[in-house]
């Protein structure tokens, strides 16, 4: 099992002032972070990716869709900036050292038809997300579909989706990941979820109901870490948190009120708890 820290608790841009933070998740125990993707300059990247080579960090990315870049969009110069931009971003995933490009990457963050998704928007998200898949297969990076719950999107908002998705795909280089915060509000019964999904699962977020410390929250844990156990996954438990620190994040992920004492409060009692729910 690897225990990583998604970097967005702190930052949407690690850059050298975040050294520092970066030094301290290696001191408490961490074996990696998830890495914001968001500015593509290649440089930054290949310095960071070395940083981190030097502190001992492994690293995944992640990474969002917007309206001008939505694989499923209607509008083909849409699409076409879409797999632009995906394939600018697995390499600068590929410049820092990351094996994994995660996130939403199927569909605009936050935009809805009013409707569910089409047979046509299906096609047009695997044809883009497949193209981008050819890209990272070269690159030696694996793409990971994650699935939001309703109120973030409406494309893939449920493991059952997700996973069908991929199956269609059939690309070794686009799979999925199974995020607790999303499941605790889309699954009727988790482990039931889990199951149907995990031959197409390859990375985990460990997020709690309110999206602060894993472990002081609602979310079913102890069904969660059976069932991860029960399947013998062995691949990244990456917590994902969000604070107050980035005001413009604050306000995409619906923070309005401190939930913890500290980051690295969080850090260090997220690693801990993950540790006792798989040892117990």
């Amino acid at each position: 099992m690897k225990y990583g820290m998604n970097m967005l608790l702190w930052t949407s841009d690690v850059t050298e002032e975040h050294y520092g933070i970066l030094e301290s998740l290696k001191h408490w125990g961490f074996d990696g972070v998830e890495l914001p993707v968001f500015d593509l300059d290649l440089a930054k990247f290949s310095r960071l990716g070395k940083k981190l080579s030097e502190i001992g960090l492994e690293r995944t990315a992640v990474t969002v869709c917007s309206d001008a870049d939505n694989p499923i969009s209607p509008d083909k110069a849409v699409r076409d900036a879409a797999l632009t931009r995906l394939k600018m971003a697995i390499d600068a995933v590929a410049a820092a050292g990351a094996t994994h490009l995660c996130g939403p990457i199927h569909s605009a963050l936050g935009t809805f038809s009013g409707s569910g998704p089409t047979a046509d928007e299906w096609q047009r998200g695997l044809d883009v997300l497949t193209k981008a898949a050819d890209h990272a297969q070269k690159n030696n990076v694996t793409l990971v579909c994650e699935y939001l719950n309703r109120f973030e999107c409406y494309f893939l908002t449920n493991a059952a989706d997700d996973a069908r998705f991929c199956r269609e795909a059939n690309h070794p280089n686009l799979k999925m990941m199974y995020d607790t915060f999303h499941a605790n509000i889309e699954e009727k019964d988790l482990a039931a979820a889990m199951r149907s999904c995990w031959d197409q699962v390859v990375h985990v977020h460990i997020s709690e109901n309110d999206r602060s410390t894993p472990g002081e929250g609602h979310v079913d844990w102890a069904t969660t870490f059976k069932t991860l156990k029960e399947l013998k996954y062995d691949g990244w438990l990456m917590v994902e948190a969000f604070g107050l620190a980035l005001p413009a994040l604050a306000a995409a992920t619906k923070v309005w009120r401190r939930m913890f004492p500290t980051e690295e409060y969080l850090a260090k009692q997220s690693l801990a708890f993950m540790k006792k729910m798989m040892a117990d």
